[in-house]
């Protein structure tokens, strides 16, 4: 199979996947190596598809056109962790991202797609397996997610629910 070819499977394997699919499930299913996967979804990211990248593997950007997402200020320790992003996940929240600001190198995103609790559980194991430290770490636990929800109620949902918990950075 030539890489063109290859490249427009594993686009089709993405749009059929229900959850992320890792760069070492895609080099055995297609008998290449992981890193010609890499190569091949950084090709497909720079033609123009939006694959979103996690910990977890690959999956195709996804969003309904009438969701709301806006990025939270929040400020908490390592220990209100799984709290803060469970909060979001139990008021109908999927946290996209974490954003903290370094001061040498601007803006740090870091994805993290946790949409449902699956995806929060795993997390949580990769953090505590890992011994990693956090990117709010970096900013005394000041940092920003990028939120996906519903509509507005639901974001003050989850603001009120944050503040409620001394999460929600203050105005």
């Amino acid at each position: 199979m030539d890489g063109a070819t290859r490249r427009l499977e594993i686009l089709k394997e993405l749009s059929q996947a229900e959850k992320t699919i890792s760069a070492t499930k895609l080099a055995n299913k297609f008998a290449v190596s992981r890193q010609i996967i890499v190569g091949d979804i950084a090709l497909l990211r720079a033609s123009g598809e939006e694959i979103i990248a996690t910990s977890r593997g690959y999956r195709l950007q996804t969003k309904k056109s009438d969701d709301l997402e806006v990025k939270i200020a929040v400020c908490h320790g390592p220990n209100q962790v799984k709290e803060e992003l469970q909060t979001i996940l139990d008021h109908n929240g999927e946290i996209l991202d974490v954003i903290v600001e370094h001061e040498l190198y601007g803006e740090i995103t870091g994805r993290l797609c946790i949409k449902t609790q699956e995806d929060l559980e795993v997390f949580m194991n990769n953090y505590q397996q890992s011994q990693a430290s956090l990117l709010s770490n970096l900013t005394d636990g000041i940092h920003l997610h990028t939120i996906r929800c519903q509509d507005q109620n639901a974001l003050e949902n989850i603001k009120a629910a944050l503040k409620e918990k001394g999460i929600l950075l203050a105005e």
